[in-house]
């Protein structure tokens, strides 16, 4: 039987071809040792489309994995939205969002994977920055810093310095899932709780 080809997409369908592309990228890099085990013409074969519809939408494979992780972390940010959204306190609201970045973690090992942890090189350095999820992150730390919660200081390099805790506790548990931490859930609250406490105003 001669293979079949997709049919050519009607007129205003890029777009939908476009998220076909990053599914098909971001399944085929969750299920490789990394993302060099992908190429273009395999993302190209899971859509059913040739190797230079691809290139249509992204410039080179770089690009594309970008999309992927972009992707990812705005799943990570509507996750840490939702889990902190009616948590009137700044300081529970931090507390919320990152546990919900370890739980998205713990769900989506894989694809946490792909999104942080994959080796090959970003082309944007500031990518994880630009993200929807750091920023309402950011936006959290500095009301904890301007409402008194938190001492004052460097609002980016603080907020780097919490992320840290939730990502460090994160790729451990999705690294050495068979760690006896007991819940992992608990032992990320202990973490998280430790590392805001050391950023706490001095009672006046």
């Amino acid at each position: 039987m001669p293979e079949q080809t997709r049919r050519r997409s009607p007129r205003g369908s890029g777009e939908e071809l476009r998220g076909e592309i990053i599914a098909a990228a971001r399944d085929l890099m969750a299920k490789a040792a990394t993302s060099d085990d992908v190429s273009i013409r395999s993302v190209a074969g899971a859509v059913g489309v040739t190797a230079p519809s691809i290139y249509l939408h992204f410039a080179d494979k770089q690009e594309l994995i970008s999309a992927v992780v972009v992707d990812v972390f705005d799943e990570l940010d509507q996750a840490m939205v939702t889990a902190s959204q009616s948590v009137p306190d700044p300081l529970d609201r931090l507390q919320a969002m990152g546990l919900a970045y370890v739980r998205f973690a713990i769900d989506y090992p894989e694809h946490y994977r792909v999104a942080t942890m994959d080796p090959c090189p970003r082309p944007d350095v500031d990518l994880m920055l630009a993200q929807g999820c750091f920023v309402h992150f950011q936006e959290v730390v500095a009301e904890c810093v301007n409402t008194g919660v938190f001492a004052p200081g460097d609002i980016t390099l603080l907020t780097i310095e919490l992320w840290a805790a939730a990502h460090g506790i994160a790729a451990l548990l999705v690294a050495k899932p068979d760690l006896p931490v007991g819940d992992p859930m608990l032992i990320a609250d202990r973490v998280l709780t430790a590392s805001a406490v050391g950023h706490l105003a001095s009672p006046s």
